[in-house]
């Protein structure tokens, strides 16, 4: 399974991902690994999505990084 996530930072920003191991990615969160997330701590898991398929999971996350995608994201996943 292949997760598109969506965590909501302190400041108020949110990051959108796409992993194959939600559980092992939200510790290299935690971690400070990711750099986005890193000086944004502590995050919050606000949504995630399962894909079967890796690349439509891909384009999902691709897709709620663009204008429209944000959009959506902002009216029905958030």
């Amino acid at each position: 399974m292949w997760t598109v996530y969506i965590l909501r930072c302190c400041d108020g920003t949110r990051y959108v991902g796409c992993t194959g191991n939600l559980e092992e990615r939200l510790k290299r969160h935690f971690r400070k690994e990711v750099h986005y997330t890193s000086s944004r701590l502590p995050v919050e898991v606000i949504t995630t999505i399962q894909f079967t398929d890796k690349y439509k999971a891909f384009a999902f996350e691709k897709y709620l990084k663009s204008g429209s995608g944000i959009a959506f994201m902002n009216k029905r996943l958030v």
